[in-house]
């Protein structure tokens, strides 16, 4: 994991990679689970008997299981110290580029792409690319923007 010290070593980070996660499996329960708490219980997720007759098959995790998981992901990859919170502030793009069948390992490479500092910290882009375990194409690719806020100067001190 990578330790970034506060704002400015993020800056100096600027367009390089802040960190790789581990692999992580996506088990069927996993994507059943996401189905459930989704109410998206498509069959090419869900229908294992339906799902081997399909396109892929198996069944696969739905995209927005991927994005749902960059979070933790990224803190397995990288940790930024200082701040007080990180909020989620939207995305800039999404690709899902490869389907990612049931068991299969995905990781995330997550590089800054931009950092504009503000009146409470910095508004930073990262770059998250998830990568499937044996397959040349990554699984998706999002750009993530988030808030980091950090303490006022007199509490830093």
């Amino acid at each position: 994991m990578n330790i970034i010290e506060g704002i400015p070593a993020l800056k100096a980070l600027a367009g390089q990679e802040l960190g790789t996660s581990s692999w992580r499996s996506l088990p069927q329960s996993t994507i059943d689970a996401f189905a459930d708490a989704t109410d998206d219980h498509q069959w090419l997720h869900v229908d294992a008997d339906r799902a081997a007759a399909g396109p892929y098959g198996t069944t696969i995790a739905h995209g927005y299981l991927l994005l749902s998981l960059l979070p933790s992901l990224a803190a397995d990859a990288y940790r930024i110290e200082g701040m007080s919170t990180r909020i989620n502030y939207g995305l800039e793009r999404v690709r899902f580029l490869a389907p990612v069948p049931s068991g299969a390992s995905i990781r995330v490479r997550s590089t800054l792409t931009e950092l504009e500092e503000t009146l409470t910290g910095a508004r930073i882009v990262v770059r998250n690319v998830v990568e499937l375990e044996g397959s040349d194409k990554p699984a998706c690719i999002a750009d993530t923007v988030s808030l980091l806020v950090f303490p006022a100067a007199e509490e830093r001190d």
